[in-house]
Formats: C-alpha cells, sequence, structure tokens
C-alpha cells in the first residue's frame, strides 16, 4: 500500500474544523480515508473524581497524550492497524472503547492544538488551519458543550474565561503561522474546500 497522506486540521474551539475534516473525508470513498481526533488523546485521570477533572485545563498542550498519536500515526504509515482511544466528554475521562484502524491512503487528524508540537507537526503532509471569528467560535461552543455534552451555560463560561480563551491566545492563534493553509470560516468557505478537496483526490490510487 502506498505510504498515507495525512491532512491536519487545526483551529480553535468552534471555528468549524471538524465540518472541515468531515467534509474532507466525505469527498472520498469511506474505505479510503481514516479521521482520527486528537481530543480522543486526552490524558486519563482516575484517580481524580468528577469534580476535579471538571477543573482541569483541558486547553493545554499538557492535557493531552500526543506521544500515542505520533505514535499510531507512524504505525498507519507502516501499513499497520492502530488501536486508538476514545473519550468520554460528559465523564471527562478516556473511554474503555477503543478504535481499530486499519491504513487508508487518506489520513485525517483534527484538533485545536495539532500545530504546536513539532514531532507531530513532523507527520503531516497538509496542515489546514481554520479561522473563524471568536464571537462565531463561542456561540458554537455554548451550543455544543449545552447540546452534545451536557454541560450548564455557567460552566461553559467559567472554562472559556479560565483556560479556553486564553489557551486559545496563548498556543491556538500563534500555531497558525504553520498552516499551509488558512481556511477563514471553516465549512462556509467553498472555494477553499473545493481546492483542498481536489489535492485530496488526486493522491488516491487509481481505480481498478
Amino acid at each position: 500500500m502506498t505510504r498515507p497522506f495525512v491532512v491536519g486540521v487545526a483551529g480553535g474551539t468552534g471555528s468549524g474544523k471538524t465540518t472541515v475534516a468531515r467534509k474532507i473525508a466525505e469527498a472520498v470513498p469511506s474505505h479510503l480515508v481514516t479521521v482520527l481526533q486528537h481530543d480522543h488523546y486526552y490524558l486519563d485521570q482516575p484517580e481524580l473524581d468528577f469534580a476535579a477533572r471538571s477543573q482541569l485545563n483541558f486547553d493545554h498542550p499538557d492535557a493531552l497524550e500526543t506521544s500515542l498519536l505520533i505514535a499510531h500515526l507512524r504505525t498507519l504509515k507502516r501499513g499497520e492497524r492502530a488501536t486508538t482511544p476514545t473519550y468520554d466528554f460528559k465523564e471527562h475521562r478516556r473511554s474503555s472503547v477503543v478504535r481499530e484502524v486499519a491504513p487508508t491512503p487518506i489520513v485525517v487528524v483534527e484538533g485545536i492544538l495539532l500545530f504546536t508540537d513539532a514531532e507531530l507537526r513532523a507527520e503531516l503532509d497538509l496542515k489546514l488551519f481554520v479561522d473563524t471569528d471568536a464571537d462565531i467560535r463561542l456561540l458554537r461552543r455554548i451550543r455544543r458543550d449545552m447540546e452534545q455534552r451536557g454541560r450548564s451555560f455557567e460552566s461553559i463560561r467559567e472554562q472559556y474565561k479560565t483556560t479556553v480563551r486564553p489557551m486559545h491566545l496563548l498556543f491556538v492563534e500563534p500555531s497558525k503561522r504553520w498552516a499551509d493553509v488558512i481556511i477563514p470560516e471553516g465549512g462556509e468557505n467553498h472555494v477553499a474546500l473545493d481546492l483542498v478537496v481536489s489535492k485530496v483526490r488526486s493522491l488516491l490510487p487509481p481505480s481498478p
């Protein structure tokens, strides 16, 4: 099998990076693409109770087991299967459920802190940064966390003020200088998405 081509999609929380990653994946036959999410690699801290885990800074690079993601990307590049983690965002714990991921010609990785680690950046063949205004990102995060993760508005507001916004300014925003392509407004930018999809499709093996 040809060595996988790895696309990294980064951007602030609520920027639309997940939508961009999904649209890229949907433009490729499903058996030819794999999607990995960096935030499923959050470190598990079972020694902490729920209240303590809720106060963790999930927006700092040290919150993630990035070395494991790097190892899994290298495993896939060798043409081998990888057993990847999943994360329970309601409990702030790594789930007992794992994913068995097969190597595919295209691998899409998404996460807010993808470009902050030099070793991880070296594994990415194409680096996309989704750049969306802060007010839009915040509204999207509020909706996601309340509807999908069972959070209260008060907890979302406090987390945004204490960790999300400061860490975005410290780590996420500066990391876009490593991007090959910056996509304003994410999934709404059809011109940029069409160009990226065309590039990805050009890398697929010819149909038999």
